[in-house]
């Protein structure tokens, strides 16, 4: 079996990325891409200019995640995160 035979486009991952983004991230653990330390989203510091939502590190200040509306649109910016861990409550299968 060759590689391109698994292949599908994205659609095929919508049912995990649903349950990905359809419940609370604020325990999710966040590896800071700057300074290397992890904390959970809810410890971020929040800088919220009224656009939308800026968190950053507390150890280093680093931007990890840019959270904004526009219209019609719902974007996220998550690259200062080198690793998000969200916890799987499902049980085991």
């Amino acid at each position: 079996m060759q590689t391109t035979d698994l292949r599908r486009d994205g659609n095929a991952a919508a049912g995990m990325l649903r349950e990905l983004f359809a419940q609370d991230v604020t325990t999710a653990m966040a590896t800071c891409a700057g300074c290397g330390s992890a904390r959970a989203i809810g410890a971020l510091l929040d800088y919220d200019a009224g656009m939308g939502v800026v968190l950053r590190c507390p150890g280093c200040d680093h931007v990890m995640l840019r959270l904004t509306h526009t219209p019609g649109w719902v974007r996220l910016d998550a690259s200062g995160i080198a690793v998000l861990a969200i916890p799987d409550d499902r049980p085991p299968s």
